[in-house]
């Protein structure tokens, strides 16, 4: 069996395990991002249900930048599932401007609390979903599962024990433009627990990242320490971040951006490192 042959009978797996778990449902809304895998579960749900059965939801607020909200629409009308935007307010939440390491929490909270409200009912909407893997489920720093478990979201990709290496693979047996995406979690991430998440902050980590991207990286994160923005570039990156003219490019679009600092942090990505530090500080 060729490449392709085993690429299409595993997507075919996964639309009927998909399909199972969504036996009775009649119309299906998905949490979506723009990411892999809520751009997965929303193209193995049109599948199974047929894409009219089927809603991609965005959450809108100052923690999403408007390149990720380009690029989900773009996503979502290549599957050929409308999407409808839901504003939240997680900033107006006290717990969540704190900044905790359940931030996430209360971030998903205010999403899933506000489908729950208007938007079920106004599509007639029977059942949520989102993009949890199975590789997710084993983390110990993803406090927005409990928002969802505590609002009855499935979990149709868990649940069908498809890790992230399997979702990309899926993504790219789909064709899908968000395949080889790289992870972009919200911008409040890049914030420090108990450093409070402000609108203004927000918004320099967004200018920042969006013109690093204009200089060619792809993968990055800036991190908002004050008036030092700390740097986060794959290890392949750093090398010609460091040496001219790209040092003084990434000098000047930072500070652009109101940051006063700028460095180059020389450990690369660090996907979760706040909340892990903050877990393990919380364990000792």
């Amino acid at each position: 069996m060729s490449d392709s042959d085993l690429a299409t009978a595993e997507a075919d797996e996964a639309v009927a395990a998909v399909a199972r778990q969504l036996s009775g449902v009649r119309r299906l809304g998905v949490a979506f991002s723009g990411g892999v895998d809520s751009s997965v579960l929303l193209a193995l749900a049109a599948r199974a249900l047929g894409p009219g059965r089927v809603v991609a939801l965005l959450g809108v607020s100052p923690s999403l930048a408007a390149d990720e909200r380009t690029a989900a629409h773009a996503v979502a009308d290549q599957i050929g599932v409308p999407l409808i935007e839901v504003a939240t307010h997680e900033g107006d939440r006290p717990e969540y401007r704190a900044n905790g390491p359940d931030r996430c929490f209360h971030c998903k909270d205010e999403l899933f609390t506000r489908i729950d409200a208007s938007v079920v009912a106004e599509h007639g909407l029977d059942a949520i979903a989102y993009g949890e893997n199975a590789d997710d489920v084993r983390r110990d720093d993803r406090p927005g599962s409990r928002a969802a478990t505590a609002h009855g979201v499935l979990t149709p990709l868990a649940t069908a024990g498809l890790t992230k290496a399997d979702v990309r693979r899926i993504a790219r047996s789909f064709a899908l433009s968000s395949a080889d995406k790289p992870a972009a979690p919200c911008l409040a991430s890049r914030i420090p627990h108990f450093s409070a998440v402000l609108p203004r902050k927000l918004s320099q980590i967004e200018q920042a990242e969006a013109a690093l991207r204009r200089l060619g990286f792809a993968d990055l994160r800036v991190r908002h320490h004050g008036d030092v923005a700390r740097v986060e570039l794959p290890p392949d990156d750093l090398p010609r971040a460091a040496a001219e003219p790209l040092r003084s490019r990434i000098h000047e679009a930072v500070t652009a951006a109101g940051f006063r600092y700028v460095t180059l942090d020389l450990a690369g990505i660090q996907s979760g490192a706040f909340t892990q530090a903050a877990i393990g500080e919380a364990a000792e």
